[in-house]
C-alpha cells in the first residue's frame, strides 16, 4: 500500500525517503544494464527512474515494442524485472511527451506526419517554434490512448501494489514548457473552441460586456483571441493564463483517466514542474503557476525539475524559495519530490563549458531533505547512446535524439560506465541520507514565525501578445520586482541571517496570523483587488508586512487599483529610474540613518503624513522607504533598489518584532542553516558552508548556545547533518558535533568535523573504549571526545553492548 499522507510518502505504512537515479534503458547495450544498477546501488539509492520513449517504442504506427523484439535494448519489461530482482523500486515516466534531448520531444513522426492539425497556431496565425502538440486535440489524443494502452498494460503486473516495484508513475513531462519559453500560446481551433466555453462558464453575464466584440461570433472570436487589440490585451493575457491552468489539469487528469482505465490505480502519478534557468530559480515559479492546479490532487506529487549546478551564495535562496512556493500550492498531504535533481559535472555540451564542484549535488539533496523533500530522482545518473532509426534518411544523423552518438556525457556515470569524479560524494551524501531514513521520512523542518508571499499571478507571464504595449509593460514591471529586491535580497538576508520562512499562496490560502507574524510579499505595479484587500484585512488583525518593489497602482487587468496603498495612508507621486548621466540614488534617515547613501535603479517616491521614512530620493526628498502603523498592524515598505546589507535587515526585523531562533556568530556568514525535528523530539541540525574557506562557529537556539557553547569547525564546501536528541537502538545522542554515516544494533560510525568534537549520549548500555577517542562517563552520560584530526582519519566507530 502507498499513501502520500502529512507531506509523507508512505509504503506499507512506513514512512519512506526514495532516493532514485535515472537510467535510459534504451541507451544500453542489455549486457550493460546490470553494471549501471550496481553502481545506482553502490551509490545508495533505493529506486531506478527512467522515461520511456514513445518515439523509439513505436516508431511505425501500430507497431508498439516493449519487449525488445525490435532492439534488444526496448526491452522495457526485462528492465524493470531485473530492477526489481536487485530489490530497487521503480518509477515510470512514459510520456507521451519526455524531452530529454529526444527528437520530436519523443513523439513518433508518424503522430504528427498522420495529424498535422495537432501542431499548434499561435499568435497572429503563426506556426509554433517549439516541437510541441495541441495537448487536447482528439486526433492526438486518440494516439496517446492507444500509447497507454500498450505501456499500462505491462506496468499494471509491475505495480508495487501488485507484488511489483513500480511505485509511482509521472504524467507528461514538462506540461507547458515549449509555450512557456516561446511565448506562444496554443491557439488552434481545438484549444480556442474550448477556451470560449470556459469563458462562457467562467464570466456568464459578464461575458458580453468583459470583450468589446460579439463573443458568440466565433469566427469573430477567433481573430479577436489571435491577434487582440490594445483595449482588451491585458485582460485576454490574464484568461488565457487561467484558462491554460485549467487546461492543463484538464490533461493531466485525461492522462491519468487512461491509465487508471488500463489498470494502473493505487498509486501516485508525478507532475514534474519546469522552470530553471541560467542556474538560476527565478523562471522556476512559471512551472508552478501553470500547474499548481494540475497537481494539488489527492494522489498526485508535485515533482521538481533542480538545474542550479553549484550552490553557492548566489543562488540558495532560489532553491530554498521554489521548494516552499510548490509546498505553499499544494492540498496540505503532498510531499516535495524533485524528479529531475541535476548532478554530475555539468558537462552537458561536452564542451567543458562548467565544471561543477563536488559538492553541488550533495549540497542540493541536502536542503532539499532539509525542506521536507521525500523523493529525490539523480538525473541523469547513468549516460548512454543514442542509437539510429531503422527509418534512415530524415534528419541528417538519423539519431533518435539531438546530442549525437553519445548521452549524458555530466553524468556521475558516463556513457562507457565510467565513474566521474562527483560520483564519491553523491554516493557518500546518499550513505547519510539512507542511515537517517526512517527518521529523515518523518521530520519537518522547524520555522520561524515568518512567511514569504507567493503570488502566482505574477508568473503567468508566458502568453502576452508581443505586439500590445499595455501588456507588455504589465510583464516587464512584474517580471521586475517577482524576483527582485524580495527574492535576491530580502530572502538571501533572512536566509544568511538563518530564519526559516514558509510560503503563503497569497491568492488562495488564508494568512494564519498565530503562524506569520511578519509576512514578506513582493509587490508590483500591478495587484489584484483582491489580494490588496486581503493584505488589508492582515494588517488589520495585528499583521506585519514587509513589503518590496512597489505599492500597486493597479489590478491585472491594467484598471487603477490603490486600495493598500490608500490603507497606509500614502500617495504615490512617481516612479523614477536610472538613466544614462543621472545616477539616481537615495540616502538613509530614520533608523537607518546611519548607512551610507546608496545607487537605485528605481525609486517609487511617496507622500503621507502618517509614514516614518527609511530612505528618500537623492534631489527630490521624497520617501521611497518607509514605516507605518496602522490600527493593529505595522509595515515597512521598500520602493527601491537595496543592496546586501545584513545589519539594515536585521535592524528592519527588529522593528517589526521578529528574531530568529537559531544563529551562528561567523562574521563572514555564507552558511545554511535549520532544524528537522518529527513527532517524538528527535531533531537533526543541518548545516551548508556554502564558501570555499573554513569556519568557526558557535551556534545559539533560542539565545542558548548548542554543543554546551564549544565551536563547530566547517571546512570549505563542507555539509553535515547533526543529530539532536536522536535515539539509536537505545543511545540517546544528546547532541553530535559528528555526522551519523552507519548504524547497527551493537556499533554507530560517525564522521566527525574536527579534531575533540565531542558527542554527548545517554545510555544505561556500556560503550566500548577505543583509541580513536576518550570517555568521560557521568552517571549514564557519555562525553565522548574524538582524538583524532579529520584530515588522518575522519571516521570514528563507537561500539557498545
Amino acid at each position: 500500500m502507498i499513501e502520500l499522507k502529512n507531506k509523507q510518502f508512505i509504503i506499507d505504512g512506513n514512512p519512506t525517503l526514495i532516493i532514485s537515479g535515472e537510467i535510459h534503458y534504451y541507451r544500453l547495450p542489455v549486457e550493460e544494464w546490470e553494471d549501471r544498477i550496481n553502481k545506482l546501488i553502490d551509490a545508495g539509492c533505493n529506486t531506478v527512474s527512467t522515461y520511456v520513449p514513445w518515439l523509439c517504442h513505436e516508431e511505425h504506427e501500430g507497431d508498439i515494442d516493449l519487449e525488445g523484439k525490435t532492439r534488444p535494448e526496448l526491452n522495457l519489461v526485462r528492465f524493470i524485472d531485473l530492477c526489481q530482482e536487485k530489490g530497487l523500486y521503480f518509477f515510470l515516466r512514459p510520456g507521451p511527451f519526455i524531452m530529454a534531448e529526444m527528437k520530436n520531444e519523443g513523439i513518433p513522426y508518424w503522430v504528427m506526419e498522420k495529424y498535422p492539425d495537432t501542431i499548434p497556431t499561435t499568435w497572429d496565425g503563426k506556426v509554433v517554434t517549439t516541437k510541441t502538440l495541441d495537448y487536447l486535440n482528439p486526433n492526438y489524443l486518440n494516439a496517446v490512448e492507444r500509447w497507454y494502452e500498450a505501456i499500462m498494460t505491462v506496468v499494471r503486473p509491475r505495480l508495487y501494489t501488485n507484488g511489483g516495484n513500480i511505485i509511482a508513475i509521472q504524467l507528461d513531462n514538462e506540461i507547458g514548457m515549449l509555450s512557456w519559453v516561446s511565448n506562444s500560446p496554443d491557439l488552434t481551433p481545438t484549444v480556442l473552441t474550448d477556451f470560449h466555453g470556459w469563458l462562457k462558464d467562467t464570466y456568464k453575464e459578464e461575458l458580453l460586456t468583459r470583450y468589446p466584440f460579439d463573443i458568440d461570433n466565433f469566427v469573430e472570436f477567433t481573430q479577436k483571441a489571435i491577434s487582440p487589440e490594445e483595449s482588451y490585451a491585458a485582460k485576454l493575457m490574464k484568461d488565457l493564463g487561467y484558462y491554460n491552468r485549467y487546461r492543463f489539469k484538464k490533461y493531466v487528469n485525461i492522462l491519468k483517466g487512461y491509465a487508471e482505465k488500463y489498470g494502473v490505480k493505487d498509486i501516485p502519478f508525478v507532475v514534474n514542474i519546469h522552470g530553471t534557468s541560467g542556474g538560476r530559480g527565478k523562471t522556476f515559479p512559471i512551472g508552478i503557476s501553470q500547474l499548481y492546479e494540475a497537481y494539488a490532487q489527492s494522489d498526485i506529487i508535485p515533482g521538481s525539475d533542480i538545474y542550479f549546478g553549484n550552490l553557492e551564495v548566489t543562488n540558495f535562496h532560489d532553491l530554498y524559495l521554489i521548494n516552499s512556493f510548490i509546498d505553499a500550492c499544494s492540498n496540505g498531504e503532498q510531499p516535495l519530490a524533485s524528479v529531475e535533481f541535476n548532478c554530475g559535472d555539468g558537462n552537458f555540451g561536452d564542451d567543458l563549458g562548467s565544471r561543477y564542484d563536488p559538492s553541488a549535488s550533495d549540497f542540493k539533496a541536502r536542503m532539499c531533505i532539509a525542506q521536507g523533500n521525500r523523493f529525490i530522482n539523480y538525473y541523469l545518473f547513468s549516460g548512454g547512446y543514442n542509437y539510429r532509426f531503422n527509418e534512415t534518411g530524415r534528419d541528417g544523423n538519423d539519431r533518435i535524439a539531438i546530442t549525437g552518438e553519445r548521452h549524458g556525457f555530466a553524468a556521475p556515470v558516463n556513457p562507457e560506465g565510467e565513474l566521474s569524479y562527483t560520483y564519491p560524494r553523491l554516493k557518500y551524501c546518499n550513505t547519510v541520507l539512507k542511515a537517517n531514513s526512517a527518521k529523515l521520512a518523518s521530520m519537518y523542518e522547524e520555522y520561524d514565525n515568518l512567511s514569504f508571499g507567493f503570488i502566482p499571478d505574477y508568473f503567468m507571464t508566458e502568453s502576452y501578445y508581443p505586439k500590445s504595449e499595455i501588456s507588455r509593460e504589465i510583464v516587464h514591471n512584474v517580471t521586475a520586482h517577482r524576483a527582485g529586491l524580495a527574492w535576491d535580497i530580502i530572502s538571501k538576508l533572512l536566509l544568511l541571517m538563518n530564519y526559516r520562512f514558509t510560503s503563503i499562496n497569497l491568492q488562495s490560502q488564508t494568512i494564519d496570523i498565530e503562524k506569520t507574524k511578519v509576512l514578506v510579499v513582493p509587490c508590483a505595479r500591478y495587484m489584484s483587488k483582491d489580494l490588496q484587500v486581503k493584505l488589508v484585512d492582515y494588517l488589520n488583525t495585528g499583521g506585519k508586512l514587509l513589503i518590496c518593489g512597489e505599492l500597486p497602482q493597479y489590478d491585472m487587468e491594467n484598471n487603477p487599483c490603490t486600495i493598500l496603498a490608500d490603507y497606509l495612508g500614502v500617495t504615490i507621486i512617481d516612479t523614477i529610474y536610472d538613466q544614462p548621466h543621472y545616477n539616481l540614488s537615495v540616502y538613509p534617515v530614520g533608523f537607518a540613518a546611519q548607512f551610507k547613501e546608496v545607487r537605485t535603479y528605481y525609486a517609487q517616491m511617496f507622500d503621507g503624513s502618517n509614514i516614518t521614512p527609511i530612505f528618500k530620493v537623492y534631489g527630490k526628498d521624497y520617501p521611497c522607504a518607509f514605516e507605518t502603523m496602522s490600527q493593529n498592524g505595522k509595515a515597512i515598505v521598500y520602493a527601491c533598489n537595496l543592496p546586501a546589507n545584513l545589519e539594515l535587515m536585521r535592524l528592519t526585523l527588529k522593528r517589526l518584532d521578529m528574531d530568529a531562533n537559531l544563529y551562528n556568530t561567523n562574521k563572514y556568514h555564507g552558511i545554511f542553516m535549520t532544524t528537522t525535528k518529527n513527532n517524538i523530539g528527535e531533531r537533526f541540525l543541518h548545516l551548508l558552508n556554502l564558501d570555499g574557506f573554513t569556519k568557526e562557529i558557535n551556534i545559539y537556539e533560542n539565545n542558548k548556545p548548542l554543543f554546551e557553547g564549544r565551536t563547530l569547525t566547517l571546512k570549505s564546501k563542507e555539509a553535515v547533518m547533526l543529530p539532536l536528541n536522536v535515539n539509536y537502538h537505545g543511545l540517546l545522542i544528546h547532541y553530535a558535533m559528528a555526522e551519523v554515516v552507519d548504524i547497527s544494533e551493537n556499533r554507530i560510525e560517525f564522521r566527525h568535523l574536527q579534531k575533540d568534537a565531542v558527542i554527548k549520549i545517554e545510555t544505561d548500555k556500556e560503550i566500548l573504549p577505543s583509541d580513536d577517542y576518550s570517555i568521560n562517563k557521568q552517571d549514564n552520560i557519555y562525553y565522548i571526545t574524538i582524538n583524532n584530526c579529520p584530515c588522518c582519519k575522519e571516521r570514528v566507530v563507537i561500539e557498545y553492548r
